[in-house]
C-alpha cells in the first residue's frame, strides 16, 4: 500500500512518528531559488540571463528563426532584435538569410557561442561541487537519492495534461 504524501504551502511541523512524509513547498522553493540565483551569480560573459537563455535555446534547437526563438522565450519582437544583435555583436551567433523567403532569418550559434555556454556551465558545476562537498555524506546521499524527483520535478509542468 502506497503511503500519502503531504505536500503544504505552509510550515511544517516536525513529523510525529508513523504519519505521512511531507514536503513544506515554501522552503522547498525558496531553497531552489537560492541555489538557483547562486548558481547564476557569476560572470556571465557580460550576457543577461535573458540572452544566456536565448543563446542556450538556440544550441539545443538549432538554427531558429527569430520569430520561433521570440516564442520559446516569451519575449517581443523588439527585446528580440536588441537581444539578437547584442549576441551578433559578441560572436556568439549568426542571422543567416532564409533561402525561400528573403524576408526571413534564422539564428544559428557559433563556435564561440557553444564555447561561452561550455564555459559557463563549467563554472556553475564547479561551484555547486565545492557546495556539496560542504555537506555531510549522509545529506549527500539523501540529495543523490532525491535527484530522480528532482529531475522530474524540472522536466513537468504540472499545468500542461501529461499522458500516462
Amino acid at each position: 500500500m502506497a503511503q500519502e504524501i503531504v505536500v503544504s504551502a505552509t510550515e511544517q511541523s516536525p513529523r510525529a512518528a508513523g504519519t505521512a512524509p511531507s514536503i513544506d513547498a515554501t522552503r522547498l522553493r525558496v531553497a531552489i531559488a537560492r541555489l538557483s540565483r547562486r548558481l547564476r551569480h557569476h560572470e556571465l560573459a557580460g550576457l543577461t540571463p535573458t540572452q544566456l537563455s536565448a543563446l542556450a535555446t538556440v544550441e539545443r534547437s538549432g538554427p531558429m528563426r527569430l520569430g520561433d526563438v521570440a516564442a520559446a522565450e516569451g519575449i517581443a519582437p523588439s527585446t528580440l532584435t536588441r537581444l539578437v544583435t547584442a549576441l551578433e555583436d559578441r560572436g556568439y551567433v549568426e542571422r543567416c538569410t532564409v533561402p525561400a523567403d528573403a524576408r526571413a532569418s534564422t539564428l544559428t550559434i557559433t563556435p564561440g557561442g557553444h564555447e561561452i555556454l561550455e564555459r559557463i556551465r563549467h563554472e556553475s558545476t564547479a561551484m555547486l561541487a565545492e557546495s556539496l562537498a560542504t555537506l555531510a555524506p549522509a545529506q549527500i546521499e539523501v540529495l543523490a537519492e532525491a535527484l530522480p524527483a528532482l529531475e522530474q520535478l524540472a522536466e513537468v509542468d504540472p499545468r500542461v495534461p501529461q499522458r500516462r
